[in-house]
């Protein structure tokens, strides 16, 4: 039976930080440095906050983020070997729902809609790996807990960390039986 891996969309999949500086610049004429967000929560990187956290309800936020790179290849490489799950605490913003789903329909066509998990609370995940960049999940998380670098965790030392796909796929190496299946991976 393969192990089961759960992978989280924003910051980790989809890029919601250069997402949002280019909202934000294209709605208020600001530009925000990616440094801002550099270890506090994303909105208070922007000069209001409240109209940052504004723009996460506007129809086509969720739907045309860009993909954070290597994902696709990643992912594509885990689900040779793992069960792979997308999960997103999506239910927070009413537009996200059908705009994620159609996103991962667009970039992820492989993943089945089976394992596509939309939720409010992601301690109801219970696979043997959470990939996230949240510690509001990674805490409660019942498996093995990894933190995908964000600017808003830079700081964090609790939990495994992995700063982009090619060290997440590291990572997965020596959870796989066989050296033949491990040497696929290089």
């Amino acid at each position: 039976m393969k192990k089961s891996i759960a992978i989280d969309m924003d910051n980790v999949i989809v890029d919601i930080e250069a997402n949002w500086i280019s909202w934000y610049e294209r709605e208020f004429g600001v530009t925000v440095a990616r440094e801002a967000m550099h270890g506090i929560p994303e909105d208070q990187a922007f000069p209001d906050p409240l109209a940052a956290r504004s723009l996460l309800y506007k129809p086509g936020f969720f739907r045309y983020a860009p993909l954070i790179a290597g994902s696709q290849e990643a992912l594509l490489k885990l689900q040779e070997h793992f069960e792979v799950y997308i999960v997103s605490a999506a239910m927070e913003f009413p537009n996200s729902l059908p705009e994620k789903y159609d996103w991962l329909a667009e970039h992820f066509p492989f993943i089945h809609w089976k394992n596509i998990v939309f939720c409010g609370d992601k301690k109801v995940i219970d696979t043997d790996f959470l990939i996230d960049d949240h510690l509001k999940n990674l805490d409660f998380c019942k498996g093995t807990p990894i933190l995908f670098t964000a600017g808003h965790n830079i700081n964090v030392t609790r939990h495994q960390r992995v700063n982009n796909w090619e060290e997440a796929i590291s990572f997965f190496k020596p959870h796989i039986e066989g050296l033949s299946i491990v040497s696929e991976l290089k």
